[in-house]
């Protein structure tokens, strides 16, 4: 099993450097197909590993090299294969594979197209790392490598001045969380002796409920989940993270890199089920994330942009989950929205690529008759976010919702008005593409055609596993339990049990059905505005109220930049007045003085022997002199 699992990490890496050394003289294609066949390489193996460990197996540490040892703490190189990092892995190198293969087609054109690749295939290494570690120390050397490839892909078009400062805010907010989690790491190896998952699980038990050293730890790993996953605060970089190409958005931004806040809280489970306290903290801002990312994206134009916002108001989702307790819920749900999102994004990609780069919904329409096969897996990707009836979408928000309900039922109404949300922003979405009469110029008119094969067969995949993902984990009043696979298949990664609230079957029905009445009444309603009575998005500078707010993102990024931006650049401002007006003038005064005193010096040192001996006599006279004196 070990040369298995070191071929899982290595084979990307060996695509970033084949790639990133030879890349440039090669033809595109065989780019494109060694960064695709090395990480589809990596699913196989991953696929083979997963088809010989069951759910009882224990987990399987395989040890590289002894890293370093300090006070006592030893700290392997090595990998950890159990139930969590083999389901996270089968999610990055099979979606992963699926967007490599989608980018040949759609970065075809693209001077750029061999770099593109070496830093997807690094991306990936770099994620595996980040799960497979058996330790923190690993985790965060995967967790900083995806903010690293995250910076180079958002700003990958550098050459725009938007894209590289969508780039640099991607980079500094996350660097704001990674400091938070770092003083997590260093507070766990202070406390535990010891930074491997399962020597802490181990040792966790020395915590007691709720103390003030769990709560610190557990809220110190959450702020690093809190900026790689985008929650509020530290969630303005993902919408401005669009501007980076869109197998991008679907690789990083929906399917991966965003999910590593879930996948720390879930793989610390043995912490977080002792702080109750913290647990409530995740839920309140993944709820407050929930609300605020999708009351935003009602009135977004960009097709992008609504795909975000509805990535971040997903992820609080997961987090609402986590805060209830229901980790193999968040996981189940981190799982289906990788294939629905995957797909929407690629969908939206693939109608960027028909309209010539445009990305304004307000000037599309009509388009399901030029890019069918585009047209109808978007409809399949809206259908499961929206909730239809047994699609994965439907299935794994579902078991959200009644889990929030068990735990308070009014939180149960503020997450059922996020899902509202959330169908009529993506009908609304979905409408205004395909739908009614075609609203752009002649030019692009003339343009559409049906993305190429590379980039519709990804499309196909991913809408079958949009359809039939859910399945997976099946609801329990379904057979009575017994199809619930993926939470038999996690039982033995939580240290603790779980006791989550019970929710009566009649109850859960009828949440059920409510789900189901508003979703079909949001798709009557939007359909109704943007097909039969023909209702298109006003321009920008018309909107007023509460649509006003929603485009502009709530003048979040105006509030950041009047408070934090300015301060900093403030700060900036007078640190350098400091430098020139003191610092600098400090030492050209050191500098003057030296100068002044070597030309006084110099005069003293004229080469002219009879001033010389003139003052030898005299300071020989002086001594003679002051010895008479003392004596």
């Amino acid at each position: 099993m070990e040369n298995l699992v070191y071929a899982i990490v290595l084979l990307p890496l060996f695509g970033f450097l084949f790639n990133g050394l030879f890349g440039k003289s090669l033809p595109k294609i065989v780019v494109g197909s060694i960064a695709t066949l090395v990480v589809f390489a990596s699913f196989c193996i991953a696929v083979s590993l997963f088809l010989n460990f069951n759910a009882d197996s224990q987990p399987v540490i395989v040890r590289a090299f002894e890293w370093f040892r300090v006070n006592g703490i030893q700290v392997n190189f090595g990998f950890q294969i159990d139930q969590l990092s083999l389901m996270m892995i089968m999610i990055i190198t099979g979606i992963g594979s699926l967007i490599h293969l989608y980018s040949i087609g759609y970065m075809s054109h693209d001077k750029g197209f061999y770099k593109f690749f070496t830093y997807l295939n690094l991306f990936i290494f770099s994620m595996l790392l980040l799960v497979m570690g058996s330790n923190y120390l690993i985790l965060f050397i995967g967790w900083e490598g995806v903010g690293l490839c995250s910076y180079l892909l958002i700003g990958f078009w550098y050459t725009n001045k938007e894209y590289g400062a969508a780039a640099r805010k991607a980079f500094i907010m996350n660097r704001i969380g990674d400091l938070g989690m770092l003083i997590g790491i260093f507070m766990i190896a202070y406390q535990t002796n010891a930074v491997d998952f399962l020597s802490v699980a181990q040792n966790s038990s020395k915590f007691q409920l709720d103390s003030p050293v769990i709560i610190f730890i557990t809220a110190s790993l959450f702020i690093g989940a809190m900026g790689k996953s985008a929650q509020v605060p530290l969630f303005t970089w993902l919408p401005d993270a669009m501007a980076g190409p869109t197998p991008v958005s679907a690789l990083i931004h929906a399917a991966t890199m965003v999910t590593a806040g879930i996948y720390l809280v879930v793989r610390s489970n043995f912490l977080y089920s002792l702080a109750p306290t913290t647990m409530d903290v995740i839920l309140f801002i993944g709820l407050l994330t929930a609300l605020v990312a999708a009351f935003i994206g009602l009135r977004q134009n960009d097709i992008k942009k609504v795909l975000a916002y509805s990535t971040v108001s997903q992820l609080g989702f997961m987090f609402v989950a986590l805060g209830v307790g229901a980790y193999t819920t968040a996981m189940f749900h981190l799982m289906t929205h990788a294939f629905f999102k995957a797909l929407l994004f690629l969908g939206s990609g693939s109608v960027i690529h028909a309209m010539s780069g445009e990305q304004d919904m307000r000037v599309m329409g009509g388009l399901k008759k030029k890019i069918p096969v585009t047209h109808f897996t978007f409809l399949i990707g809206t259908l499961a976010i929206s909730g239809f009836p047994f699609l994965s979408g439907m299935i794994s928000k579902d078991e959200i919702l009644t889990n929030v309900y068990g735990k308070n039922p009014l939180l149960w109404v503020v997450l059922f008005i996020v899902a509202t949300m959330t169908a009529i922003y993506m009908f609304r979405a979905y409408y205004l593409t395909f739908h009614g009469e075609f609203r752009g110029s002649e030019e692009q008119k003339h343009h559409l055609h049906e993305s190429p094969k590379t980039m519709t067969i990804p499309l196909i995949i991913l809408a079958v596993l949009s359809i039939l993902g859910g399945f997976i984990n099946l609801p329990h009043y379904i057979g009575h339990g017994h199809y619930a696979k993926l939470a038999d298949w996690l039982k033995s990664i939580y240290v603790y049990d779980l006791s989550l609230p019970e929710v009566k079957f009649g109850t859960e029905m009828i949440l059920l059905g409510l789900t189901l009445v508003m979703f079909f009444t949001v798709w009557f309603i939007v359909k109704n505005i943007y097909v039969n009575k023909k209702k298109m998005a006003l321009p920008e500078e018309k909107y007023t109220g509460w649509e006003r707010l929603s485009n502009k993102k709530l003048f979040l990024d105006e509030i950041y930049n009047a408070t934090f931006v300015r301060m900093t650049e403030g700060l900036g401002i007078g640190g350098n007045m400091f430098d020139k007006g003191v610092l600098n003038r400090f030492v050209e005064f050191i500098g003057t003085g030296a100068e002044d005193s070597g030309r006084a010096a110099k005069r003293l040192q004229n080469g002219n022997v009879e001033n010389y001996v003139l003052i030898m006599s005299l300071a020989i006279g002086i001594i003679l002199i002051v010895n008479f004196l003392l004596q």
